[in-house]
């Protein structure tokens, strides 16, 4: 009798034990997000009269998982304005969101992050050196209004899709067009991944095309190094038929120690019958970069940018990138 009391006694312990631990994954709980890209640069040849101190970006927000799958989201993006003539720092809402994962399902629905170009960022790695190369060229907005969802068919495949405004997150809803993108990700081998897309940005308006976008993507990701290249195509540039772009980006990183790393990257933009030749260019950039603790990272590189255009001359700069971020 006193021996199946004791034992009743571990098996309550152990069923309480359980139940404190599932209550414990369950609690709620958030953390704050806050990211600093700043930069010096100075530049040589044409430009040599380009230099200076920037604060390049600033994210801050706050993150809150409720439990049982669920989590909320929402961040400021603290930049400066497209327009040259503007001085002024502008502040938008970059994500108000909120996420469900349950099994191999995760929606996202709100002010969301776009699946465009988002895992071809992640893997590039060095966001606040360098935008990759679709947000840098234009070919799609990195945040917007509507929703997603993503699903792990197996362990080596995931299919997604999304439906947004088409506006991005610093724009009003303007036209009644919406953007319509399908995506799929592929890990035929340990860190070798491919990400295919498509997506299409509804005009809204009956006298303006549709803007069409295409993306492949090819990584191999290891502890030692990380090699990636895409190509990209985007029809119909600001709605209007026959402005066509594409381009293509290749990067690798090498990983000397824990806390230094070595990276480069080219990319090439090209336009359709040379409609954007003013623009289009080569660009290459090639550093170093030091993280300084958990939460610093510095890195100084060399930048060239070969525009296209006939007797346009190159473009050389040097810069000390540093960022902050937890």
């Amino acid at each position: 009798m006193k021996t199946k009391l004791i034992l009743a006694g571990i098996l309550a312990c152990i069923g309480m034990s359980a139940q404190a631990q599932n209550s414990k994954v369950e609690e709620p709980k958030g953390k704050a997000i806050v990211q600093v890209f700043g930069n010096f640069h100075t530049s040589f040849g044409n430009e040599n009269d380009n230099r200076g101190f920037e604060l390049e970006r600033t994210y801050l927000g706050y993150e809150y998982n409720l439990g049982k799958g669920l989590t909320v989201k929402g961040v400021m993006d603290i930049g400066k304005s497209s327009d040259v003539s503007d001085y002024q720092r502008i502040a938008y809402v970059k994500n108000a969101m909120v996420q469900w994962k349950t099994g191999n399902l995760t929606l996202s629905g709100g002010l969301i992050s776009t699946t465009q170009f988002n895992f071809q960022e992640k893997f590039w790695g060095y966001r606040y050196i360098m935008k990759s190369f679709q947000d840098q060229y234009k070919f799609g907005n990195s945040a917007d209004l509507g929703l997603s969802a993503a699903y792990k068919l197996a362990d080596w495949i995931t299919a997604d899709a999304i439906i947004v405004n088409g506006e991005g997150y610093k724009k009003i809803q303007k036209n009644d067009g919406l953007n319509y993108g399908l995506g799929a990700t592929f890990t035929p081998l340990n860190g070798l991944q491919i990400r295919l897309y498509g997506g299409i940005n509804e005009s809204g308006e009956e006298d303006k095309e549709d803007i069409t976008n295409l993306a492949a993507f090819v990584g191999y990701k290891c502890n030692e190094f990380t090699i990636g290249a895409e190509y990209n195509y985007m029809a119909n540039v600001s709605n209007k038929e026959d402005t066509d772009l594409s381009g293509y980006s290749i990067f690798a990183s090498a990983n000397l120690s824990k806390e230094t790393s070595l990276f480069a990257r080219f990319d090439d933009l090209h336009s359709k019958h040379d409609w954007n030749i003013s623009k289009d260019e080569s660009a290459a950039i090639f550093g170093a970069q030091f993280k300084l603790g958990k939460y610093v990272k510095v890195a100084p590189n060399f930048r060239m940018n070969m525009p296209k255009a006939d007797g346009a001359k190159n473009n050389y700069y040097a810069y000390v990138n540093c960022y902050f971020g937890f």
